[in-house]
């Protein structure tokens, strides 16, 4: 059973507990209110339109729900208390939504009938919607244990380590023997042992096109101590896969700081390393925000803006605005919107940074970078959708490729929308070269790893101090 039918079934049942919840919830309702509703059942509730409304748009309304929060995000790896408390927390808010825009209009006998309704519906679109879901899940958990469904997996590692992690994985749990297909060589590593176990299917080097062609879903990092640089090689070149999952061997320090988390006794102790994706509702959300307040801030920057332009038309010669191609999501360019801070065609040739003291920028500029004001007029391109109000500042292709040279993980930015504003601009600034672009690099790397509704609003508060101190780098 592959992922789109395990999905059928999970939207299947969903569906079929809405539309249930309502049947036996709008007869009840006819009920409380006239006791005689079985006796002339056809005329009042078969013949009633409210009825089939409801049927149609219930199951919808939790549809979109479910998809909003993120139940349905892989269906293989679910558990059954995350299934508990994802249920119960959209049953929740769903039915406290539904309620009070579609049921308190009702005709009741007592107010307390409001009370009655609500824990009724919440009862049965719950305990309807978790028990298919939980048996899906169960036998989804069985048929893994069984060995009856598997995961593709490669051991990245050629010596008596990874041979260790190998023998243990599959003297604990004997039937992933047939999902792990080999091993990837690393460089000047190999030892006969593990070749008589695995097969060899490659090296580093092309370790992107065995994933592929193997259709590899998890990765088991097994490197010793001192060659534990790959791991940065190894997670940039896969970070465009959003299904694999990664595992790595922990080290001591790992149990000691609570990093290593497992699901199953059993289990060989191994670090997961997913990609961290917003869920659905937080996206949803964040890109609500990235409209409204972009709508609301030039609107209320239009004084500011007639300011600036009439500044740099003043100071120098040129146009007000500068267009300036930049690299944004999944490495796809786009022309990144500013006032022009320096001298018309300061920049000819090859791409310059620009110093404190560049002698490029001009009086109004430099005010207008300490402000960020000259950042401003990118509210149109968050508009546009190119960027987001907060993500990692984008590059252009030139700087890009320096960066990979010395920090190939830098190519992780690439996988979210650039923003006007960033954790690295916040705590460090404009980078004059580019070992200060692989300095701020570490900030915007830990926001990947901490990206949230939260953090994007706290680094929001800070540009906004950081504008109205004229404190800016």
């Amino acid at each position: 059973m592959n992922k789109t039918q395990k999905l059928f079934f999970y939207v299947f049942f969903d569906i079929l507990s809405a539309a249930l919840t309502w049947i036996i919830f709008f007869i009840y309702r006819k009920y409380n209110v006239d006791h005689s509703v079985f006796e002339h059942f056809t005329t009042s509730v078969l013949q009633d339109s409210k009825f089939y409304v409801g049927l149609i748009a219930l199951p919808i309304y939790w549809i979109f729900l479910h998809v909003f929060i993120g139940a349905y995000t892989n269906p293989f790896k679910k558990s059954r208390l995350r299934e508990l408390e994802i249920t119960l927390l959209a049953t929740f808010f769903g039915t406290l939504i539904f309620f009070f825009i579609f049921i308190l209009d009702d005709i009741v006998n007592t107010p307390f009938d409001y009370i009655k309704y609500f824990c009724i519906l919440i009862f049965l679109q719950f305990f309807l919607t978790y028990i298919p879901r939980v048996l899906i899940t169960t036998i989804t958990i069985n048929r893994i244990n069984s060995g009856k469904i598997g995961f593709n997996t490669l051991v990245i590692g050629s010596d008596v380590i990874a041979l260790n992690i190998y023998q243990n994985i599959i003297k604990q749990t004997p039937y992933v023997q047939k999902y792990i297909l080999g091993y990837i060589q690393l460089p000047e590593e190999h030892d006969e042992a593990i070749a008589e176990k695995l097969p060899c299917l490659g090296t580093l080097a092309n370790v992107t096109a065995i994933i592929k062609e193997h259709q590899i879903k998890e990765l088991i990092i097994a490197i010793q101590n001192g060659k534990r640089k790959f791991i940065e090689t190894i997670i940039t070149s896969i970070s465009d896969n959003r299904d694999l999952t990664l595992k790595i061997i922990p080290q001591s320090q790992d149990y000691l700081i609570g990093n290593v988390k497992i699901s199953a006794i059993l289990q060989e102790p191994l670090i997961s390393v997913s990609t961290k994706d917003l869920p659905v509702w937080q996206y949803v959300i964040k890109r609500f925000m990235d409209i409204s307040l972009s709508v609301f801030a030039i609107i209320l920057l239009i004084p500011l803006y007639l300011f600036c332009a009439i500044g740099v038309k003043l100071s120098s010669k040129g146009s007000i605005f500068y267009l300036q191609e930049r690299i944004g999501l999944n490495g796809k360019p786009f022309h990144i919107i500013k006032f022009r801070s320096m001298v018309a065609d300061a920049e000819k040739g090859v791409p310059q940074l620009s110093s404190k003291d560049d002698p490029r920028i001009t009086k109004f500029g430099q005010f207008m970078r300490k402000t960020r004001l000259d950042e401003t007029p990118q509210f149109v391109n968050v508009l546009l959708g190119n960027m987001s109000l907060v993500g990692p500042r984008p590059e252009r292709q030139y700087y890009i490729d320096q960066i990979l040279k010395v920090a190939p993980h830098y190519k992780l930015l690439l996988t979210v929308k650039p923003g006007m504003t960033s954790w690295g601009q916040v705590k460090f600034g404009y980078a004059e070269n580019i070992d200060e672009m692989v300095e701020r690099l570490k900030w915007d790397i830990l926001y990947l790893d901490n990206m949230s509704l939260q953090t994007d609003i706290k680094i929001l508060i800070y540009t906004a101090l950081i504008v109205l101190k004229g404190t800016g780098k």
